[in-house]
């Protein structure tokens, strides 16, 4: 497709694609957007949401703006602090806990070995519209020194439910940050996954990483020298992980026309 072309094009983790429809439409449903990786569309991606909707809200000041994507309505609410860029925070869809994995499994799956992972916490796929499955290593160097078989890893993926790893380690560089991230896919590395970020912080609670509701940081993106700051929180109702919420500031750093 045309998109899916541009989308190649473009060569950037995320590619999206806005259709503008009369105002009573998007007032009842969002703004309709779609997302292209440069090999694929996607349901849900979460700092392509966010950057559309920094650049629908423009000048405007709203302090919402929803998007009608893929995977449903999401809404993005809006911060404003004076002598800070602005901060966007998006609530993603309630959290689905796929399964766990056996870390052997994993570790052969990956080139990595089983004395690699944080033996405390649980490998685990949850989704928020995009199934990733969390892997949590055991240090910073492990997490620096990463080398995965992407080959290998994708064919496991395949098989046990997951989009992609989205590897962790409580080992931060940044000692206000509570995880370390590194996200390797068929593109390479991405620097910030806010998807990932939204089911990893639904991990956090149900594991005791994070307390509810309260706002973290992920740190990801540091060994690309592409450092982000993406802040976290997910509340617990019920014994159930219910609003995701993943945010960061945004600015634009390019503006340019394409002509077909």
């Amino acid at each position: 497709s045309e998109m899916q072309s541009l989308a190649k094009e473009m060569n950037l983790s995320e590619t999206t694609f806005v259709f503008p429809r009369d105002s009573a439409t998007e007032r009842e449903r969002g703004v309709r957007v779609r997302i292209f990786t440069v090999q694929e569309e996607l349901p849900f991606a979460g700092h392509p949401t966010l950057g559309t909707a920094f650049a629908l809200r423009g000048q405007s000041g709203a302090e919402v703006i929803t998007l009608d994507l893929n995977v449903g309505k999401v809404p993005v609410k809006f911060e404003e602090n004076p002598g800070q860029p602005t901060f966007g925070e998006m609530t993603q869809i309630d959290p689905v806990f796929v399964m766990q994995h056996d870390r052997e499994a994993v570790a052969k799956a990956t080139g990595l070995s089983r004395d690699d992972f944080d033996a405390s916490l649980p490998i685990e796929t949850v989704s928020t519209g995009v199934p990733f499955t969390v892997a949590p290593l055991r240090s910073l160097a492990v997490m620096q020194n990463l080398r995965v078989d992407a080959g290998k890893a994708d064919e496991y993926l395949q098989k046990t439910g997951g989009k992609f790893l989205y590897f962790v380690c409580r080992e931060t560089v940044d000692p206000s940050a509570t995880l370390h991230a590194r996200m390797i896919f068929y593109n390479g590395e991405d620097p910030a996954t806010g998807s990932a970020a939204g089911c990893t912080a639904a991990w956090m609670v149900a594991h005791g990483v994070a307390e509810p509701d309260r706002r973290v940081l992920i740190e990801q993106g540091i060994e690309m020298q592409r450092p982000s700051r993406i802040f976290v929180r997910a509340a617990k109702r019920d014994n159930r992980i219910v609003n995701v919420r993943v945010g960061g500031n945004a600015v634009e750093v390019i503006r340019g026309e394409v002509f077909l």
